[in-house]
């Protein structure tokens, strides 16, 4: 039987699980504050102009998305009700999303404020002597199997 997490693993724990919302939380915060966006609306609008050229099948967004339909299909109503993309036919029945031109607006203004915020919040502290031995931890995590964005 695995044994529960000992003081020094569960501290490291609770310190990743803290590091990383408050990254996440800076990140979002000057997102929506330099472009009213959300982080779903950023995730959305950098996959569609970034990955697809402005437009990509729905299932493929989803697929690199890592979401279910009835998630992404809330997300991409709202989103079309704000004016930030719109829904198209594409071949056969697959759903086209394309961004408007103010969701390319919106990308491009939470583009830097996300640099900021991800220097400000994460890459500042991690530049240190030594960091890159973290950064290739991270690195090997992330590209672990079953590991996804």
């Amino acid at each position: 039987m695995t044994q529960p997490l000992n003081d020094s693993e569960t501290a490291r724990w609770t310190a990743w699980k803290r590091a990383n919302e408050a990254v996440l939380a800076a990140v979002a915060q000057e997102i929506h504050r330099a472009a009213g966006l959300s982080e779903a609306d950023f995730a959305v609008l950098s996959r569609v102009i970034e990955n697809g050229d402005g437009r990509m099948p729905q299932q493929d967004l989803g697929d690199m998305l890592g979401w279910k339909r009835p998630r992404l299909s809330r997300q991409l109503s709202r989103m079309t009700e704000r004016g930030l993309v719109r829904r198209e036919d594409g071949h056969g029945r697959r759903m086209l999303i394309a961004a408007t031109a103010d969701g390319r607006a919106a990308l491009a203004e939470a583009r830097p404020a996300h640099a900021r915020a991800v220097r400000r919040a994460l890459l500042a502290h991690t530049l240190a002597p030594g960091s890159d031995a973290f950064w290739e931890v991270i690195q090997e995590i992330s590209s672990a199997p079953g590991v996804t964005d």
